[in-house]
C-alpha cells in the first residue's frame, strides 16, 4: 500500500476536508478484494479509528478523517490481502478547531500565508503567499493542495521572498506587487519593491501562467513623488532603515486594483501610513497612472492621492467587478491575526465618493482577513463573496507553533469563507 501523502490536516466540523489516496495491489489478486481500514490512533481525542472513512473498491482508495479535537495523531491504516497478509502505513494527522460558518469554509493547504488572490474562472483561484514567491492554483470549491504552482523568482530578478501582498487582473495580465516595506525588524528589503506581471492562458483547472515583465523602482518612485510634494505622507521616513512597516506611520502596501474603466491606472492601497498618522486617521490610495508602462521599464507616474474614512482602519485588499463595484477589506495597520477588527466596505471607485460599510468581519477564529477573490453583483440582495485569510501567525494545532513554522507543508493552510455581502 502506498499513500499519496503521509501528512494530512482537517478541522472539527468542517466540510470536504483534504483526503489522502491509498493505492493497493497484491500479486495475482483482484485489488477490489483488498480491504483498507484504520486500525489505530495515537491520540483519540483528535481522531479515532471510527472517524476515518475509506471509500473506493479498486486499486485506489480515498481516505478522509473527521477531526474530533485539536492537535496531532498518528493514524495507522492497514491493508489486508486475500490471503490475510497485512501491510500498514501511517497518516500523520493534524486537526484544527471548528470555525464559524464551517459549512461555508474551505481550506487551501500547502501554505499558510495567503496574501493575494485572483479569480481565473470556473471556481479556481491563483493565490500568492507572502512567505514564499510561489503562486498556487486552487479549486475554491474543495479543501486541499494546489492543482499546480509557479515560481518566478529568477525571472523577477529577486533572490529572497518578495512579500507579495496585492494583485489585480486586466485581460490576460495579472499584476503582482510586493509590500515595498522593510522587514519586521526594520531592515531594508529591496526584493519587496518588485512589481511584476504574469500572462494567463487557459482558465479554471487548465490555467497556466507565464512571466511577463517586472519593475523594481516603484518604492523609490513613490518616495521621490512624496518628497516632491512636501512629504505629505512621510513615505521617506516610514520606509527608512530601522523603521518597521506595520506601524501607524509606516510604509506598507497591500491593495492593488484598476480605476474604473481603466487598464492603465491602478489604485495602490496602503496598510500604512494612516493619514494623518494617528488613531482615527484615513486610509490612503495612490493612483499609479501608467502601470502598463511601468513593467516595461518606465518610471511610475502618480495621480491625485485618495484618502477615505474606513473607521480608522486601513486597506488590506481591494477588488472590483466589471461594473466597477469595489469591495475593500479594512483592517488595522498592526493586526497580524484576528486580534483587531476587520470590516468590508463597498465603493464605486470615484475618488470624491465615500465608501460604505457593508459588514464587520468575524474575528473569533484564527487568521487575518487578507484577500477578496472576486466581486459579485452587489445590487443583488443575496450577493456572496469569498474571502481568504492569512493564517501564517495563527496557532492552529494547540502547540504554540505558528502555522508558517510548521514542519510539514501539508499541515499549513489558509481559510476561504463565503459570506453574504450584506451581512
Amino acid at each position: 500500500m502506498k499513500l499519496s501523502a503521509a501528512y494530512l490536516t482537517g478541522a472539527v466540523d468542517s466540510v470536504g476536508d483534504p483526503t489522502v489516496t491509498a493505492t493497493v495491489a497484491q500479486s495475482g489478486a483482484d485489488p477490489s478484494a483488498i480491504t483498507v481500514a484504520a486500525t489505530a490512533s495515537s491520540r483519540t481525542s483528535v481522531a479515532r479509528t471510527s472517524d476515518v472513512t475509506v471509500t473506493g473498491t479498486g486499486s485506489t482508495r480515498q481516505v478522509s478523517v473527521a477531526a474530533q479535537g485539536v492537535g496531532y495523531t498518528d493514524l495507522t491504516l492497514t491493508a489486508t490481502g486475500v490471503d490475510g497478509r497485512k501491510t500498514t502505513q501511517v497518516v500523520h494527522y493534524a486537526g484544527s478547531a471548528a470555525v464559524q460558518d464551517a459549512a461555508a469554509t474551505r481550506y487551501f493547504t500547502g501554505a499558510s500565508d495567503s496574501s493575494a488572490a485572483v479569480d481565473v474562472g470556473d471556481g479556481y483561484t491563483v493565490v500568492a503567499d507572502d512567505e514564499t514567491n510561489q503562486l498556487r492554483l486552487y479549486d475554491s470549491a474543495t479543501s486541499g493542495a494546489p492543482v499546480r504552482s509557479w515560481d518566478f523568482t529568477s525571472q523577477a530578478g529577486v533572490s529572497i521572498e518578495m512579500d507579495i501582498e496585492a494583485a489585480t487582473r486586466t485581460g490576460d495580465t495579472i499584476y503582482w506587487t510586493g509590500s515595498m516595506g522593510n522587514s519586521k525588524s526594520g531592515e531594508l528589503r529591496p526584493d519587496r519593491a518588485v512589481l511584476y506581471t504574469t500572462t494567463v492562458t487557459g482558465s479554471g483547472a487548465d490555467t497556466q501562467l507565464s512571466f511577463g515583465g517586472s519593475y523594481h523602482g516603484l518604492r523609490a518612485d513613490l518616495i521621490a513623488w512624496d518628497k516632491a510634494n512636501d512629504d505629505r505622507f512621510g513615505f521617506a521616513d516610514g520606509a527608512a532603515e530601522g523603521n518597521i512597516p506595520k506601524q501607524i506611520d509606516g510604509f506598507n502596501a497591500e491593495g492593488l486594483e484598476f480605476a474604473p474603466g481603466s487598464t492603465t491606472t491602478a489604485y495602490l492601497g496602503f496598510r500604512a501610513p494612516l493619514v494623518p498618522p494617528k488613531n482615527g486617521g484615513k486610509a490612503l490610495m495612490v493612483p499609479v497612472t501608467n502601470i502598463d508602462k511601468v513593467v516595461k521599464g518606465s518610471h511610475a507616474t502618480f495621480g491625485t492621492p485618495i484618502t477615505m474614512d474606513l473607521g480608522g482602519l486601513s486597506i488590506r485588499d481591494m477588488r472590483k467587478n466589471a461594473d466597477n463595484q469595489y469591495l475593500i477589506i479594512a483592517g488595522t495597520w498592526s493586526a497580524e491575526d484576528n486580534s483587531e477588527p476587520y470590516a468590508l466596505y463597498r465603493w464605486d471607485g470615484v475618488p470624491a465618493h465615500a465608501p460604505t460599510l457593508l459588514r464587520s468581519l468575524p474575528t473569533a477564529d484564527a487568521g487575518a482577513w487578507e484577500s477578496v477573490i472576486s466581486v459579485p453583483d452587489l445590487s443583488l440582495p443575496d450577493a456572496q463573496v469569498r474571502l481568504v485569510t492569512d493564517d501564517g501567525a495563527a496557532v492552529l494545532y494547540g502547540d504554540d507553533t505558528a502555522s508558517k513554522d510548521l514542519p510539514h507543508t501539508e499541515w499549513k493552510k489558509s481559510r476561504i469563507t463565503t459570506f453574504d455581502v450584506n451581512g
